[in-house]
């Protein structure tokens, strides 16, 4: 490309740069206590669009539920068949405490290709969210217009409650919109995750583990903490943990799990090699392998738990009449809430502890990892990661998109940025940032897969 043909490209990137950067300053933060959330940063990330992308809110039809914002690109010929894009555009608070650069600033650091930004947002999830709207604002400029409808699903409140894409997915199936393709947040292309692997890997979510918080509560008469009995509630309660702790959930491998290995370990070097390339009949050993390499691939194929709150008494000296923890339980998939409440009693084993699901939610239905629509995504990905390799796989979080599978059966969780292992570390973190260079390029692969809509 000539420096003339250069000029334009640059122009319109630094465009698209200053507009990502516009949005990312609203400080869109999502608490779960709702009386605390600033929803005002809401309304002005809302009111804000129109001026950033007014070819988007000329063609598209727009609407709202609740804040969570819906589109919809006529299809020239629709048979019916739609791709919905989906992302969130609300973030996980942060306070500039502890950050290189203020959470807010959208700051950018280095040159060329090697700039950075920084901001809370770039990589969950409002990147993917602004990356889709660029795409769409190009392709209309260029006068594209897809064949099949195409919708835009941007939630409000997928850090905390997700209304927004419950009240999407209602509306959606009341007008009978069944879907070829869902594509959301989730999987990355990422390096070194896989030993003996040096390629970029493309890991694209076919299904998510469920989520359950589980409550343990201890209760037990109180009293002043000078003359405490052998075992206090917050003993007790300790010593279940500890038992959850020390008898974790058993190693599975799903058909993901096995596909996701052979498609790695084909392009896999040393010793590790013959185990990958023969995973169905190694299988005892792969689950082993697998459980000690990281805590990554130690979560790929069990139901893990971690216990993230916990609750005792209101005064220093004063013994809890109530203990209580809060265990994050996240799914695998093959089990159910269920089976999992009932592994949960068995390693407690105190009947004086009671045990009870919140906000419980079984593992996704399984996507098919071949076909017209796994091709379309992949495709689009090659054009522009032609080394990456990719693989299914099943995504360890949860988003927006474990909706949207009660209305189609082709949901993804990818988005189409490289990130490092040290990137991924800074989701729901300090520092979190993005190369300009992925992100721009996250732009490319939504233009490529809606150019095949």
């Amino acid at each position: 490309m000539s420096a003339v043909d250069e000029a334009p490209v640059a122009a319109r990137e630094d465009a698209a740069l200053d507009r990502f950067r516009t949005l990312l300053r609203i400080p869109t933060m999502s608490r779960n206590d709702v009386e605390l959330t600033d929803w005002e940063a809401f309304d002005t990330f809302i009111a804000a669009l129109p001026g950033l992308y007014p070819a988007v809110h000329a063609a598209l039809e727009r609407e709202q539920h609740g804040r969570s914002l819906l589109y919809r690109w006529a299809g020239s010929a629709p048979t019916g068949r739609p791709t919905i894009l989906m992302g969130h555009y609300d973030v996980v608070p942060a306070t500039d405490e502890g950050w290189q650069h203020p959470p807010f600033a959208a700051e950018i650091t280095g040159t060329g290709d090697g700039r950075v930004l920084w901001n809370r947002g770039t990589l969950d999830d409002k990147g993917a969210v602004v990356a889709i709207l660029e795409a769409v604002e190009r392709l209309l400029g260029e006068g594209f217009t897809p064949q099949e409808d195409v919708y835009l699903s941007f939630g409000h409140d997928e850090e905390t409650v997700d209304t927004g894409a419950q009240a999407i997915v209602a509306t959606l199936r009341e007008r009978g919109i069944r879907p070829a393709l869902v594509l959301d947040e989730g999987g990355a292309i990422v390096e070194r995750i896989f030993p003996g692997v040096t390629r970029p890997i493309a890991v694209v979510g076919v299904s998510e583990k469920g989520i359950t918080s589980v409550r343990l509560t201890v209760e037990q008469h109180g009293g002043h903490a000078s003359t405490p009995p052998k075992l206090t509630a917050t003993v007790r309660l300790a010593r279940a943990i500890t038992r959850l702790n020390a008898k974790p959930f058993p190693a599975r491998l799903t058909e993901t799990n096995l596909r996701m290995v052979e498609t790695l370990g084909a392009h896999a070097s040393g010793p590790l090699r013959a185990v990958f390339t023969r995973a169905r009949r190694l299988q005892p050993l792969l689950r082993a392998v697998l459980g000690r390499l990281s805590d990554e691939t130690r979560a790929i194929v069990r139901t893990t738990t971690a216990v993230t709150q916990l609750r005792g008494s209101l005064a220093a000296n004063a013994l809890p009449e109530t203990a209580e923890a809060i265990v994050n339980v996240r799914i695998a998939v093959g089990s159910t809430v269920a089976e999992t409440l009932e592994h949960i009693r068995r390693a407690v084993r105190d009947p004086q502890v009671r045990i009870e699901a919140v906000d419980a939610s079984e593992p996704s239905p399984v996507s098919p990892s071949e076909g017209a629509e796994w091709d379309r995504v992949a495709g689009a990905l090659a054009q522009v990661h032609p080394r990456a390799i990719v693989t299914p796989y099943i995504m360890l979080g949860a988003s927006d998109s474990r909706h949207f599978t009660a209305i189609g059966d082709t949901v993804y969780r990818f988005t189409p940025f490289e990130m490092s292992t040290e990137e991924r570390g800074t989701l729901h973190a300090r520092d979190e940032r993005i190369h300009v260079r992925t992100w721009l390029r996250g732009i490319e692969v939504y233009a490529l897969l809606l150019r095949s809509s």
